[in-house]
């Protein structure tokens, strides 16, 4: 489930916040001319309040783009796999709100990654959901030596946001203390030709991976899965 209503009410936080951080300062203007100085101060103290405030909700906002609520086992992915030639794959990856991207990778099974954030117990009471956000996909070989050897498929799923809440966190660990862990967590299946997987999240925060109809599950078993 996207976070679009947290990031829509921080947005709009932010940009009160800015109406009134405006409105204080031509205040405090007006009163500078005034010759009330110490109204006029108390004016701009209060437009610095509201600059900072709007400030740290944009900056919160952007650092959440990306992710999505985790509630109880969340379905983050349907994939569909098309062999083109040997080991090469092109996958269909669906997602739950109805868009799609197109990926190749090689090997003989595929690996989806994922990041994962939950949040103080005290941030959990007044509600902050647990996000998670699809990080990567690519082509995995069940045989170490030979994916010792392959050149590596890997596809990155996510945009690169340099105020990401994960960057933030490694990059200012004392300031975010509200976070209480960040991980990642992975599942993968191997790669047949019209095969179609569900993958999902569980509530403890691990990718799941199944595959998502009885043609699959068969070929699956003539696989020696």
């Amino acid at each position: 489930m996207p976070i679009t209503p947290i990031l829509i009410a921080l947005y709009v936080f932010a940009g009160f916040g800015l109406l009134f951080a405006i409105a204080n300062a031509a205040g405090a203007r007006r009163r500078w001319r005034a010759r009330r100085r110490f109204a006029a101060c108390h004016s701009s103290l209060w437009s610095l309040v509201f600059v900072l405030l709007a400030g740290l909700a944009a900056l919160s906002a952007t650092a959440l783009h990306g992710y999505r609520r985790l509630a109880a086992e969340t379905e983050v992915a349907t994939l569909v796999a098309r062999q083109l030639d040997g080991p090469r794959y092109e996958l269909r990856i669906e997602y739950p709100d109805g868009t799609r991207r197109h990926v190749e990778v090689v090997g003989d099974q595929w690996q989806l990654d994922a990041r994962v954030i939950k949040w103080q117990p005290a941030a959990v009471v007044f509600g902050a959901p647990a996000l998670y956000r699809l990080d990567r996909i690519s082509g995995r070989h069940a045989d170490a030596a030979r994916a010792r050897e392959a050149a590596p498929s890997l596809v990155a799923l996510g945009e690169e946001n340099p105020f990401d809440v994960i960057a933030l966190k490694q990059r200012f660990p004392r300031w975010t203390g509200w976070i209480d862990a960040d991980y990642g967590s992975a599942a993968f299946l191997p790669l047949v030709d019209g095969g179609r997987y569900r993958v999902s999240l569980a509530a403890a925060g691990g990718l799941v991976a199944r595959p998502a109809d009885e043609a699959t599950t068969r070929k699956l078993h003539e696989a020696g899965w």
